[in-house]
Order: structure tokens, then sequence, then C-alpha cells
């Protein structure tokens, strides 16, 4: 066995279309959707570019059909985002200060209390 799973990341997030969103803030609703698409990209990117396990056609039809964002891949490609969560974390346009999210400062700038958390996706940390 290549150790391959194809059902996996075609077909998560179904206990998440029921899940209570009471009590959540907006934007932490969204979270496990983006969690999803990250876990779906970053399953391709691997097989792909890391294993070696897939084909470039099968990457390509992947891409094509919208199974992983070919943005976020991308990026992990570049030196210093090889654990990117999201692409909303390195637009600054989308922040107040014209600046990365909060999760993209690396743990050691930050204060050993101060908790991190994304407000786009729910990211802890992705620099490193």
């Amino acid at each position: 066995s290549s150790g391959i799973n194809a059902e996996w990341p075609l077909r998560p997030g179904r206990e998440h279309e029921a899940e209570s969103h009471e009590g959540k803030r907006i934007v932490e609703a969204l979270w496990p959707i983006f969690k999803i698409h990250h876990q779906k990209s970053r399953y391709l990117y691997d097989l792909y570019y890391k294993r070696k396990a897939i084909s470039k056609e099968l990457y390509d039809y992947c891409i094509k059909e919208k199974i992983a964002d070919p943005n976020l891949i991308a990026k992990w490609k570049k030196p210093g985002y090889e654990r990117l969560c999201c692409l909303r974390c390195v637009q600054v346009r989308d922040t107040n200060f014209n600046t990365n999210c909060i999760c993209r400062v690396p743990r050691s700038k930050l204060d050993k209390i101060q908790i991190v958390e994304c407000v786009h996706c729910g990211c802890r940390g992705c620099s490193g």
C-alpha cells in the first residue's frame, strides 16, 4: 500500500455541518472551514512535493477541480512560509495597521503569557 488515503481529503467536514455555532463569534464559525481547506491543500502538497506519491497529471487535476488551493501551495514553497495557515494572514490590506496577522509573529517575539489566535482562521502561530 502506498499509504495514500484517497477518501479522507475529499470528504472532510461532515461533522462540522451539524456542529452548533451557538456562543461562537461569527468568525469562529468559519474556522473549521479554513482548517479543512488548509488540510486538503497540505495533503496534496505533501503527496506531490514531499513524498512524490502522485503524478503531475493527478496534482494538476486536483488543482483544476479546486480540491486544493494553488496560491496557498505556492506560498508554502517560499522560504519563511512553509507553515502558513491561510493567505489572509499575509494580506496586509485586511488588517488595521497594514501588517501581517499576529499568528505570523514568531513566538520568541511575543510575551510568554500572550495568547495568539488569528481572527481569520483560528491559527495559534504558523511562523515557527
